[in-house]
């Protein structure tokens, strides 16, 4: 069974940092691709960055580029999501999210294709 679990998240002033982190087990696919979204109240959920299998494809969302940086260790086990310069809109519940398959720039961003989710975890942004 695969399983995610997120942590990290916190409450922070305008202007800082968190660091979040995606624990992955049970995944055996050699292909992957990794994707951190968030979800606001009342809207949908959101791709925020990506990274597929040998860091083929990387995307972000354009409200997060040069703020936020995913990276993953060990391969499909791990990933983060460093978000500098933190602000109010930043505010969500952000989960992480796994599919088996090597996605590629048109499809990376969108929810329906990932396969395997965390809880999710929340980020506030004060002001």
């Amino acid at each position: 069974e695969v399983q995610l679990v997120e942590s990290g998240g916190g409450l922070v002033r305008a202007g800082g940092s968190l660091r979040l982190s995606c624990a992955a087990s049970g995944f055996t696919f050699d292909d992957y691709t990794i994707g951190w979204f968030r979800r606001v109240p009342g809207k949908e959920r959101e791709g925020v960055a990506c990274i597929s299998s040998s860091s083929s494809y990387t995307y972000y969302a354009d409200s997060v580029k040069g703020r936020f940086t995913i990276s993953n260790v060990n391969a499909k086990n791990t990933v983060y999501l460093q978000m500098n310069r933190l602000n109010p809109e930043d505010t969500a519940v952000y989960y992480c999210a796994q599919t088996g398959r090597t996605l590629i720039l048109s499809t990376i961003r969108l929810m329906d294709e990932y396969d395997y989710w965390g809880q999710g975890t929340q980020v506030t942004v004060s002001s």
